[in-house]
């Protein structure tokens, strides 16, 4: 008699950038943990608005720290995508599965995904084929309720786990508005809004008299579709945008292709 080969088990590679002690991270392990065999890499220190930053000019420190049971957990000194690179090459010495980032305290939608060290650690993991999502709640308290995000993150690795194939450079952003469970309408997928924030530097002075500039700015939507993620998320939906590396625009690619150089 023939048996059958045990089914592999899959590995989950997560990480953020408000660092190991998030409780979004923790919220997301606990998440993704009944789906199998979950490793996190993430920073030691909060790494927002990091983007896609690598460390080149200075070492990479690696440490096995406690996290939750049953699960392996690693911090490093490193950027969001520091920890993706480190996880393939140094801790799984292989590529995950799928790769998770977040959950993030606050918004990522529209134009933040630009600036995003939650969503460039999970653009990273789609750069290196595996396929990825990145989380994010609309709270940034750091004792912000992550119920309804816990549920909505278990819906979304079921869905991408019980596919027989991924799109191996497939990339979700997803924003789940701060509302209890019982009050979200769905999730619905979605396009970035043209949306940003309209910027200005506050002038100060230290102690010492000298100036210093601190970034303000008012965030405005210049889209008013209602098929965007601003829109989804100001009306209860959670939103999912699927986004890409490739940042050819193929419309104008097109439109200039006989131009005479």
């Amino acid at each position: 008699m023939i048996k059958k080969k045990k089914k592999e088990e899959k590995i989950i590679l997560i990480t953020n950038d408000d660092s190991i002690t998030a409780p979004g991270i923790k919220a997301l392990a606990e998440a993704a943990l009944p789906f199998g065999r979950v490793v996190v890499v993430a920073p030691d220190k909060p790494q927002s608005g990091m983007g896609h930053a690598i460390t080149i000019n200075a070492p990479l420190r690696l440490q096995k720290v406690d996290f939750i049971d049953g699960i392996e957990a690693y911090t490093t000194n490193g950027t969001p995508v520091d920890c993706v690179k480190l996880a393939v090459d140094k801790v799984l010495h292989r590529k995950p599965d799928i790769c998770l980032s977040g959950i993030n305290h606050g918004a990522n939608h529209s134009i933040n995904v630009i600036y995003s060290g939650t969503m460039s650690a999970a653009m990273e993991a789609a750069i290196e084929s595996i396929p990825s999502v990145g989380f994010s709640l609309l709270d940034y308290s750091m004792n912000a309720d992550f119920v309804a995000s816990i549920k909505i993150a278990t819906q979304i690795i079921s869905q991408l786990l019980q596919r027989k194939k991924l799109d191996k450079h497939l990339l979700f952003n997803v924003n789940i508005p701060a509302v209890p469970f019982d009050k979200i309408k769905g999730i619905k997928v979605c396009k970035q809004a043209y949306a940003k924030y309209e910027e200005k530097f506050m002038e100060r002075l230290d102690p010492h008299g000298k100036k210093y500039y601190w970034l303000t700015g008012e965030f405005v939507n210049f889209d008013k579709s209602k098929d965007t993620d601003v829109w989804a998320l100001a009306n209860n939906y959670v939103s999912l945008v699927p986004i890409q590396f490739d940042l050819t625009n193929y419309t104008i690619k097109k439109e200039i292709q006989n131009w005479k150089f």
